[in-house]
């Protein structure tokens, strides 16, 4: 006698196999982070399988935080790591302090390994993003000021060579821009901002490890200072 139960299993195992696929599909390349993936008729013709496996790998997919589902326009492509949303939500949920105090702790340790490690094509381009952020500092955009803030300090983490460190430093850092927004330098001044970054520049460039760590340290304590948050 037939067991009506293997079918439910079958379709589970199928569109296991399916968010195995399309996740492929993510974490390649092949479909890149911010692009419009073909819409769910397409996938059931391309891959030759049932519309309801497509939906429940795509929901999976979009439960994982790998995709983005918009209403009316189709599904995005979100990010490339798992890691990057399971951290986005621990973060989105933990104390502002604790958040804090781990970015801190990241900063500071890669600062010094960025010194230690940085190459020729790291300082270009810390150099051009300081240029960029000095240019903006007297923007009222204070959004523009944070986004452009945050690409300079990813590339700080990026130049310390560890792919771990920076991924990990790349959620937390928009976890913190989106929680900050438009508050992150009403009370310090761009004065004193610039001159701490362009040290920090200074200490990698020169291969001075722990110069790069105190800098570090010191940035992250006046973005505390300028930014009033809940404890």
């Amino acid at each position: 006698m037939k067991n009506d139960l293997d079918a439910p299993r079958r379709v589970a195992s199928l569109s296991a196999q399916l968010v195995d696929t399309l996740r492929e599909q993510i974490t390649s390349g092949a479909w890149p982070v911010g692009m419009r993936i073909p819409p769910e008729h397409e996938l059931v013709k391309r891959l030759g399988v049932g519309r309801t496996t497509v939906r429940e790998a795509l929901g999976a997919l979009v439960h994982l935080g790998l995709l983005e589902a918009r209403k009316g326009d189709g599904t995005y492509v979100r990010t490339s790591s798992e890691m990057h949303s399971v951290l986005m939500r621990r973060a989105n949920t933990s104390r502002w302090s604790d958040v804090l105090e781990l970015r801190a702790v990241l900063e500071e340790y890669a600062s010094g390994l960025a010194a230690l490690r940085r190459t020729e094509d790291d300082l270009d381009r810390l150099r051009h993003l300081l240029d960029e952020a000095e240019a903006t500092a007297d923007s009222a955009e204070m959004a523009a000021i944070a986004e452009i803030d945050t690409r300079f300090h990813q590339a700080v983490v990026s130049a310390s060579g560890n792919t771990l460190l920076t991924e990990v430093y790349d959620v937390l850092s928009i976890a913190v821009t989106e929680q900050v927004g438009g508050t992150l330098w009403p009370s310090a001044t761009a004065a004193e901002h610039s001159l701490l970054h362009r040290r920090l520049v200074e200490a990698i460039a020169a291969q001075d490890e722990v110069g790069a760590r105190y800098c570090a340290t010191e940035i992250v304590k006046l973005a505390e200072t300028g930014t009033e948050r809940r404890k």
